[in-house]
């Protein structure tokens, strides 16, 4: 007979705990929920206190079947499902499929030996108010989905069509956003800027029109525009005054499970899905070398709470790597709304394994998404930034005009990790040294016409974060809402943004027509903090479904009654259909816009909207031939194009995979380049306009070049970019 079994979740979480435990156990894996609410009807006894009625999942048949073998085998069982309010629920539902008794329940943040002994050491009985906060959830959207789903498909007769507490929420932001879109009334706008430099010194700077005549600067047309730019160019200019502040910039909160989506949506263009797919590999654990090892902490939380233990690793390695002055004082993370403080951030199991290690053992997104981790979780612990701003007023007559520059004086925790707006160095831009009253010389000035934008459209990770901001929805719910409103055709994905479709604003207008308080944001939050009190005590599940359900179900009798058949929103064209002759229009759907027939469903007939054909893609760009030659196997090398611009390859790739960085080589082409100024040879540099010659005597010489004069001196005459 086994002296002791674990049941966990998932095979990978048991092969990882099997290596922890000894011979002395037995781990099995429940491969998630064996049991949940019926696939086909209600499945919830109303009359009888909303009492569910649960039914083994058909596929887990067989695990049940096999769990059932190894508890009668076993002295001891313990459950180690996932530590959040499904896995106690999945704890408390083998108990009552198997019959166990004396369950002990364990859990753990990490994967790791010392976790998996520490929780076997301490075990506990299944927290019901967790189990109930868990079937009130489920209850609730049993109700909302199963009877208004079905009442939408009748009434819009459509297939297909479902609703949701959270989900009709979700679809409901995005529609509001894509209306203030359509209705946003563009404003023109111009901004002035000066390109100014110290007189007798070639130091030139931007300075922007921000006054005149002591009140702030607002240029609304051309004309206007040109007579300003006209009175500036006969003006003189001198430093009005010069500001300096020392800012302080904090590191971010180590991650959650929100935060986690979005930085790897904006930084790694990972779908939240494939985050929390990639993020449960890196937890269940992974043979790194030294056997499965589970690599960051429990992915789904919402706390950015840090053991004490971890906290001192991350400082210990911190001074040894950059210095005792990298190391933050003690600081506490704000936490949102309803935060369950009992679980850690996502961080990883050991801060000193460093993500290089990992090279050539993780697949290339498992190794994307730690190095991601490590680094926020070690920026979390390191002293702020310390960025010199310096802002400097420049008058012209009635003018003012406005340059402001910043320099990392003490870089803390961006040495590890840049926050967006930080990246590629955007934050760093250095003024010349300027004094109070010095006068300047204008090198050029420059008008542009701009409009003022409407907000951008969600993002999948935007729309989290309005999700989060508002209370709505919890971390094990953002990934699957976000692929049911995609895979219901409500909503598609174009450019990365979210836009709702034709039936995404239809079904939105009928829910909220006929079910206000289920799209309520400020309720559906509501509901959100009551399953907390439910979890903490405080609240009874079945009162609170009580008081949900009575408006309710009023509610779905009168649109039973009342609710009419809707037609699909479409704009006018002077496309004519070639099947049938009748007028087109334009809808969308769930890959974006088309021209429908006015005949459908008599005439089904589709056709792209003019000009909204994808693209042609470009041709590769061919690898250019140089004189150079391979240092590691002497082939000749080339160059070639990526996403970063050009390098030098070498032609025997992939059996040799040397490449070298274009910027700073000398011309490479017989005659070297030589600076028509000075003498100094020329150097290929990158800005954010692309390849240029600068003289490698900068800063004594700023010369430069334009590349397309001399292209032949890398081998690309002829050619463009």
């Amino acid at each position: 007979m086994t002296q002791k079994l674990i049941i966990v979740e998932s095979p990978a979480k048991s092969k990882t705990i099997k290596s922890f435990v000894g011979p002395d156990f037995e781990v099995a894996a429940s491969m998630g929920h064996v049991r949940d609410l019926p696939a086909k009807g209600l499945g919830v006894d109303i009359p009888a206190g909303f009492q569910p009625e649960y039914q083994p999942i058909p596929e887990r048949r067989k695990v049940l079947t096999d769990l059932a073998r190894a508890v009668r085998q076993a002295q001891e069982v313990y459950l180690a499902s996932d530590p959040d309010r499904e896995g106690e629920a999945i704890a408390w539902h083998l108990v009552e499929a198997l019959g166990i008794r004396h369950a002990r329940r364990i859990e753990f943040n990490e994967i790791t030996r010392r976790a998996v002994l520490d929780a076997l050491a301490h075990p506990r009985d299944i927290d019901l108010r967790r189990v109930h906060a868990q079937q009130a959830r489920r209850i609730l959207d049993r109700l909302v989905g199963y009877q208004i789903s079905p009442l939408l498909m009748r009434k819009m007769r459509r297939r297909s069509l479902s609703a949701g507490r959270v989900q009709s929420v979700a679809v409901k932001l995005v529609c509001e956003r894509e209306r203030e879109i359509e209705a946003f009334v563009p404003e023109e706008y111009w901004n002035i800027t000066a390109t100014l430099t110290p007189q007798g010194e070639q130091a030139p700077f931007a300075a922007r029109l921000a006054e005149i005549g002591g009140k702030k600067a607002k240029v609304t047309n051309g004309e206007q525009a040109q007579g300003i730019v006209s009175d500036l160019r006969a003006l003189p200019y001198a430093v009005a005054s010069i500001k300096q502040a020392r800012q302080k910039r904090n590191a971010p909160a180590p991650f959650i499970t929100s935060t986690l989506q979005q930085e790897a949506s904006s930084r790694l263009g990972m779908s939240p899905k494939r985050t929390m797919q990639i993020a449960q590999q890196l937890y269940e654990g992974i043979d790194v070398g030294e056997g499965p090892t589970g690599l960051i902490t429990y992915m789904r939380t919402d706390s950015t709470r840090i053991s004490a233990e971890a906290r001192a690793e991350a400082r210990e390695l911190i001074t040894s790597r950059f210095g005792a002055q990298y190391v933050a004082g003690a600081r506490q993370f704000k936490a949102v709304k309803g935060a369950q403080e009992a679980h850690e951030a996502v961080r990883p199991t050991a801060v000193g394994r460093d993500p290089e290690a990992l090279v050539g053992k993780l697949e290339r997104d498992q190794l994307r998404l730690y190095r991601l981790i490590w680094a926020r979780f070690l920026a979390s612990q390191m002293a702020a930034a310390a960025v010199d701003v310096t802002t400097v007023n420049v008058s012209a007559g009635s003018y003012l005009l406005r340059a402001t520059g910043s320099v990392v004086a003490f870089p803390g925790f961006l040495a590890v990790y840049r926050p967006e707006e930080e990246k590629n160095g955007a934050a760093e831009e250095q003024l010349p040294r300027l004094q109070e009253g010095q006068p300047l010389d204008l090198v050029d000035l420059a008008s542009e016409q701009k409009f003022t934008e409407p907000l951008a459209r969600y993002t999948e990770a935007s729309l989290i974060k309005a999700l989060e901001a508002q209370g709505i929805g919890r971390p094990s719910t953002y990934a699957p809402i976000l692929g049911t409103i995609q895979d219901r055709g409500y909503v598609f994905l174009e450019s990365r943004r979210l836009r709702p479709t034709d039936l995404g604003f239809a079904v939105t207008d009928q829910l909220e027509a006929y079910f206000p308080q289920v799209m309520n944001v400020q309720f559906t939050a509501e509901i959100e903090g009551r399953l907390d009190a439910v979890e903490e005590g405080r609240a009874d599940w079945a009162r609170l479904l009580e008081e949900f359900y009575g408006p309710f179900h009023q509610a779905v009798e009168n649109a039973e009654q009342t609710m009419r058949g809707v037609r699909m929103p479409a704009r006018e064209t002077s496309e004519v259909c070639e099947a049938c002759g009748r007028p087109m229009v334009i809808r969308t759907g769930r890959r974006g816009p088309f021209l429908a027939c006015t005949g459908y469903p008599a005439c089904t007939h589709t056709r792209p909207v003019p000009g909204s054909e994808a693209p042609e893609r470009p041709a590769r760009p061919q690898a250019r031939p140089t004189d150079l030659s391979c240092p590691q196997c002497g082939k000749p090398l080339v160059i070639r194009t990526s996403r970063r611009g050009e390098f030098y390859g070498c032609s025997g790739f992939p059996a040799c995979r040397y490449t070298k960085p274009l910027e700073g080589e000398q011309g490479t082409s017989g005659e070297e380049q030589k600076c028509d100024q000075c003498g100094r040879p020329m150097v290929l540099r990158r800005s954010r306009r692309g390849p240029f010659w600068g003289c490698s005597g900068y800063p004594a010489c700023k010369n430069t070049r334009a590349i397309s004069t001399t292209r032949a001196a890398v081998g690309t005459e002829g050619e463009t970019e």
